[in-house]
């Protein structure tokens, strides 16, 4: 359950508490970042190339709980931060221990780390969300409204439930997570992607059903399930690569950089970054698309084509400065 917490913050803030926070906040691109480093290692514990698993599900037990370990391993290699004393980190010269959680509050505290500080970060691809914040494990604060949770616990882990919620004070709430597309697609698209008996024809397949939408590299990754993935897209003197094959079919496909950029904004479809793609199909402007927004290429206007138009194949590719 995803709670509500905007308009919540702690009662009271500690000064050591603030400085850790001034310090994580000073550091440059600070949120983009993290925001990449909680994508990236869940696509790490996905494997896609070599697993094909797009869902946090279909992981095992034992890779699920080592989840925390790798946000910890990949937050402390992302930002240079000193081992902690006794917890994971030192930021601002003060111990502080990482704790990640799929569920919202779902953080175990151990009775090591009671009255320290925790960076506590959450993540759920179901709902391409995550956050980050710092708490402060009292131990008093921790067990009063009946806001402990031990019942069951070996190790008896404090956890906070939705009336503690309070005593995080978020660093970044509910911020967009790179989309999981596989996750987020219709169950019959998916499975006619998946189902191709080559990674070539699942890539093909992507672009071609998946259409003015931001595709992750790592998404192609997954479903071509082959080292030299990228390949899958480029021209090729066959014709069987995802490019010159859909170009046949009247869709483009767009990377980032180069006229790819110009492209993509003159036809006011979302814009790729490094390591994106959208594909789209195409037809030549004409009196009807009047109003639409079109881009100058191979000497015309051509706009996005709608479900009526009729398929025009294209001769020529783009240029390759986005490969």
């Amino acid at each position: 359950m995803l709670f509500d917490m905007s308009d919540v913050q702690p009662s009271s803030v500690d000064s050591e508490l603030l400085r850790v926070e001034q310090e994580i906040l000073s550091i440059k691109n600070v949120r983009d970042r993290f925001g990449k480093v909680i994508r990236s290692t869940i696509d790490q514990l996905l494997d896609g190339e070599r697993t094909g698993r797009y869902d946090f599900k279909q992981l095992c037990k034992t890779e699920k709980t080592h989840a925390g370990t790798l946000i910890e391993i990949n937050l402390q290699r992302e930002f240079g931060f000193a081992d902690g004393r006794d917890m994971d980190f030192s930021i601002a010269g003060t111990d502080v221990d990482c704790k990640y959680s799929k569920d919202l509050g779902g953080w175990m505290i151990p009775p090591e780390a009671l009255d320290e500080i925790c960076l506590v970060v959450w993540a759920n691809d179901k709902d391409s969300a995550w956050s980050a914040g710092l708490l402060r494990a009292s131990r008093t604060k921790l067990t009063e409204n009946g806001g402990v949770t031990r019942k069951g616990n070996r190790d008896s882990k404090y956890r906070l439930n939705q009336s503690n919620l309070h005593l995080v004070r978020w660093l970044w709430h509910k911020e967009p997570l790179g989309e999981n597309t596989l996750l987020h697609l219709d169950p019959q698209v998916r499975a006619k992607i998946l189902e191709g008996t080559s990674g070539q024809q699942r890539v093909n397949q992507l672009f071609r059903l998946v259409q003015g939408r931001l595709i992750r590299r790592e998404v192609v990754r997954t479903v071509a399930q082959q080292a030299d993935y990228m390949a899958r897209i480029r021209e090729d003197k066959k014709m069987t690569r995802a490019r010159p094959a859909l170009r046949q079919e009247g869709i483009i496909i767009l990377g980032h950089g180069g006229s790819h950029t110009a492209i993509a904004r003159a036809l006011e479809v979302p814009v790729p970054k490094l390591g994106e793609f959208i594909s789209l199909r195409i037809t030549r402007a004409l009196p009807e698309h009047a109003g639409r927004p079109s881009a100058e290429l191979w000497g015309a206007r051509w706009v996005v084509a709608s479900p009526g138009d009729k398929i025009e194949p294209l001769l020529q590719p783009l240029d390759r400065s986005a490969d």
